[in-house]
């Protein structure tokens, strides 16, 4: 892990985005009446998102365990489109910006993994960092 004992802790903020691309209406609908086999898509992918966002230390081997004091994650469904939005937040040495886009693309998988039984044609695209603040850079990338 690199060396971060010299940093001060400052407020960090990180937005990431993945897209969930569905084939059909048929899926977008069962999402929205909450008839997928598997259950609740959103509130699933939510708990799932959660997870992702706190154990990215466990699973990735150079990315600091840090308190995530905030996220959260939202849903915006365009035509056979589902942007996953997802905001981390910390008072830390280092960012959140590796948790942000681990959480973005655990809740896309989460949503592939339901949806598979009754969309073949699911596809994830455009797991990317959408805006970093905190430190000594600032990205904004929208």
């Amino acid at each position: 892990m690199v060396d971060i004992t010299h940093k001060s802790p400052t407020v960090r903020t990180a937005i990431a985005q993945a897209i969930v691309r569905v084939s059909t209406q048929a899926t977008i609908d069962a999402i929205q009446n909450k008839t997928v086999p598997k259950g609740d898509v959103f509130a699933q992918s939510r708990a799932a998102g959660l997870l992702g966002v706190k154990k990215t230390a466990d699973l990735l081997p150079d990315c600091h365990p840090m308190p995530i004091e905030y996220t959260n994650i939202a849903y915006e469904i365009q035509n056979l489109e589902i942007q996953i939005k997802i905001t981390v937040k910390t008072v830390y040495k280092t960012g959140v910006e590796v948790e942000a886009m681990h959480g973005a693309s655990v809740v896309a998988l989460n949503i592939y993994d339901m949806l598979k039984p009754i969309d073949k044609g699911v596809e994830i695209h455009q797991i990317k960092l959408l805006k970093k603040t905190g430190g000594k850079s600032d990205i904004l990338n929208t």
